[in-house]
């Protein structure tokens, strides 16, 4: 659909007259959107604003404004919150406040409609019928449990109760983007609502890869939701949804850096560009449903909070990101996981507040991961490895014999299976004092006991290498030089089945003081503990297939009647393969949170500012690294972390039209107890100490700088005119542990503006106006640097309207 097509579609759409239920409403005081959009709470008794703790709540409007898409545009908009892009859905890594991780267990929750996500895989879906998200910052482990430790978001779809009608949304954009949703909401009494839609959104994508000249990040997504409330009494609610996101995307625009330390001779040529030859993409289904029921007694109210979600993905990746035939990857999951909570609470409006509840889930996870071998990889990671170990095996004399190894396989397949079922359950209580001793002092103590039970099994293995083996005699003397062949065909093979379990208990106790001194003023003190659950890294497995496939070949070599004499030379350069165990588990990773805060409501309501300081002190940080082999990624505990900073929101309503928002984070964040084995110059493993160092991925300083103008028209065909514009800015970002490579503070600036017309609006929208280049992620693998470029400018169009 051209942008033409879109300019005369929308005088059909504007050809009647109403107002826009989610219209900023024409006052100087700052929206409350607690106040204006009712979400249910099973856990909550007060508003975000009125609790101990930090957050940041986005209205439609704010989401608009922000143009905020999926989870990944958050990232700068909230305080210490970053979410690097990867170039696909498959990882959504999020950091706050010097907490995070690039693989495996996330360290922020998700929850959707009071139901939680529990695979990050699943994180990243598109938000087009969304009503407000909130986002809390800090550990919420003891209302929320594991994986909660650098906060939560929330996210609210919109409630056929409060909406009525069909929404219609269409939009174009630079770069071949385009995007159609719509939803209809229908009251039919005053005891049952419903509402249903779908979307699709394309996109041609911003990045090339040279090899075959085509945009590697194409996209596809689509899906809908169904969501239905029945009020059978007036004490009883039942709120059931059922999601499904469907996604198809290329990947990875990943740029090639050049080798991390030395000059590059193997690829010289590839540097500052794209350039991979086997197609990368990432494929998944995501089904998500919930059932909520809450009831509503005298003293109490019981809520019963019911999810279950089926993921199914796979991904094609180039893991050498060359046009080498080196090797690829094609991982394929099949997740389902079913989930149950039981929350009783007191009604509000008394001293004791309390809320206790039961929690669990169950996760079936079937990955399958074989990673194929081509022609140059066999060459150059196998061939030419088992090379350099019996190059080592001469000392370096001109006059000892030399060993090469031919490798005959034209390629090589390691296939691997892997389940990887959990089991959690909690049990928690937590209670508030209100008016304690004076009137507005409140005192809150809670405790989770969170239990998690993991399990895995394993069957990895490789095809059987076939290779030749050749010594080589230098002249001695009258005898001339000769070349001994192996005398019977070579082979050499691994394999990896079995089963392991783990499982711990974590306990996560909360403390808060506050004093408020009016409604929407308040100080208050914060003691939390938050935990995200260890794990099994099944790409360690790559490792171990190397290594025993290593030592068969030289098993193969030692049998051989050829060399039966140097046999015991060849066993004794075996090296003794990893535990299972050892290369597999990773253990769980806890903070201690101490925070500080306020919450200001002034000047009549027209200005809100929040006000935090904190302190985390983490254990056993998770951190992800590539395997020494570079053939995938581990996550592993570094040791002890600490964070420490500050937040700052404001938002004012300065006059009838204009509204400004600003906010800031800051984050110190370093190891204090971290060493780590790299290799020295000679490729020896030694010990590097990075204490003192930056925690990767995470941003110092974090800033929003925003506004919105309104202007109202009489007698006119256009109703309003808004303009919106903001300013997000992050960085330094340091992307190792070493803190060699960061990207330096950048911002982007972004702006839309808006005719509202009748019940409906089109707007032109810009994202990164001024095509400011930065790095949005970078990682190394094989001793080599790659990079991921932010998005170049994007202009777009789009049309909204209500029937």
């Amino acid at each position: 659909m051209t942008t033409k097509n879109l300019i005369a579609l929308s005088v059909l759409l504007f050809s009647t007259r109403a107002a826009w239920a989610d219209e900023v409403p024409d006052s100087l005081k700052v929206v409350d959107l607690e106040e204006v959009t009712v979400i249910a709470a099973p856990k909550e008794n007060t508003k975000l604003r009125e609790q101990p703790l930090s957050s940041t709540l986005l209205s439609q409007d704010d989401m608009r404004a922000n143009q905020i898409n999926s989870v990944k545009n958050l990232s700068g908009i909230v305080p210490n919150l970053f979410i690097p892009n990867y170039g696909s859905r498959l990882t959504t890594s999020i950091y706050i406040r010097g907490i995070g991780s690039r693989a495996n267990t996330p360290s922020v929750g998700l929850y959707v409609d009071n139901v939680p996500f529990i695979e990050k895989s699943a994180f990243d879906f598109d938000y087009y019928d969304i009503e407000r998200i909130d986002v809390l910052r800090g550990p919420q482990g003891t209302l929320y449990g594991r994986n909660t430790m650098g906060g939560l978001i929330k996210i609210h779809t919109k409630s056929p109760f409060n909406y009525q009608g069909t929404d219609v949304i269409l939009g174009a954009a630079t770069y071949g983007s385009y995007k159609a949703s719509v939803t209809r909401y229908h009251r039919l009494s005053d005891k049952f609502a419903f509402s249903a839609g779908g979307f699709y959104d394309h996109a041609d994508g911003f990045f090339k890869n040279r090899f075959n000249d085509k945009r590697v990040d194409k996209s596809n997504a689509g899906g809908g939701r169904i969501r239905a409330i029945y009020l059978p009494t007036p004490n009883l609610k039942i709120d059931a949804g059922v999601t499904y996101n469907y996604s198809d995307q290329g990947g990875y625009p990943y740029e090639y850096t050049g080798v991390v330390a030395g000059k590059d001779e193997t690829l010289p040529d590839m540097i500052g560009q794209i350039n991979y030859n086997r197609p990368s993409s990432y494929r998944r289904g995501l089904l998500n449903t919930g059932l909520t029921v809450e009831y509503q007694a005298r003293h109490f109210i019981l809520s019963s909070v019911t999810g279950y979600q089926n993921l199914n993905d796979r991904m094609f990746l180039d893991q050498d990101f060359s046009y080498k035939d080196i090797y690829t990857l094609c991982q394929k999951q099949r997740s389902n996981t079913l989930s149950e909570e039981l929350v009783l609470k007191s009604k509000p409006g008394t001293n004791w507040q309390w809320v206790t509840g039961a929690f669990g889930f169950y996760q079936w996870l079937h990955t399958n991961a074989p990673v194929t071998f081509g022609e140059e990889g066999v060459k150059e990671m196998i061939e030419g490895n088992a090379n350099k170990v019996f190059a080592n095996l001469t000392g370096g004399n001109p006059n000892a014999p030399a060993m090469q190894m031919t490798v005959n396989n034209k390629q090589l397949n390691i296939p691997g299976t892997f389940d990887t079922p959990v089991m959690n359950g909690a049990i928690y209580h937590q209670s508030t004092y209100n008016n304690l001793f004076v009137r507005g002092l409140s005192f809150t103590v809670g405790l989770r006991l969170d239990y998690e039970k993991m399990k895995l099994r394993y069957n990895s293995s490789s095809d059987p290498m076939n290779f030749g083996f050749t010594v080589s005699m230098p002249a001695m003397g009258p005898r001339p030089p000769m070349n001994i062949p192996n005398s019977q065909p070579l082979y050499a093979n691994a394999s990896f089945e079995g089963r392991q379990s783990t499982d711990y208990l974590q306990l996560l106790p909360r403390f808060a003081l506050q004093y408020e001194w009016k409604v929407g003023n308040n100080v208050y003190a914060t003691v939390s503990k938050g935990y995200r659950s260890g794990g099994y890294n099944i790409q360690g497995f790559s490792d171990l297939i190397q290594q025993t496939l290593s030592n068969s070949s030289m098993d193969a070599l030692a049998g051989d009647p050829s060399f039966a004499s140097m046999g015991q030379m060849i066993t004794s350069q075996k090296k003794p393969v990893t535990d299972v165990r050892e290369a597999t588990v990773y253990k769980p990773e806890y903070t201690w949170s101490y925070e500080a805060g306020t919450h200001l409501t002034l000047l009549k309501n027209r200005l809100w500012a929040d006000l935090s300081a904190f302190y985390m002190d983490t254990r056993n940080q998770q951190i992800t690294e590539f395997t020494e082999s570079g053939l995938g990624r581990t996550t592993i505990n570094a040791g002890k972390s600490r964070s420490y900073g500050a937040e700052a929101s404001l938002r004012a309503s300065v006059t009838n039209s204009l509204t400004l928002q600003a906010s800031y984070g800051y984050t110190y964040a370093t190891f204090t107890d971290y060493v780590a084995r790299e290799k020295d110059g000679n490729g020896k493993l030694v010990d590097v100490s990075y204490n003192g160092k930056y925690v990767p991925f995470v941003p110092k300083h974090t800033m929003s700088i925003g506004g919105e103008y309104a202007l109202a028209f009489r007698r006119s065909v256009v109703d309003r005119l808004v303009l919106q514009a903001n300013y997000n800015a992050a960085g330094r970002i340091y992307w190792t542990e070493q803190n060699n490579v960061s990207q330096a503070f950048y911002g982007l600036l972004n702006w839309r503006l808006s005719a509202e017309i009748g019940k409906g609006s089109i707007s032109l929208w810009a994202r990164n106006t001024l095509n400011h280049d930065y790095t949005a992620f970078y990682f190394e693998t094989m001793s080599k640097g790659f990079k991921q470029c932010g998005n170049p400018a994007q202009f777009g169009i789009e049309l909204r309207c209500r029937f």
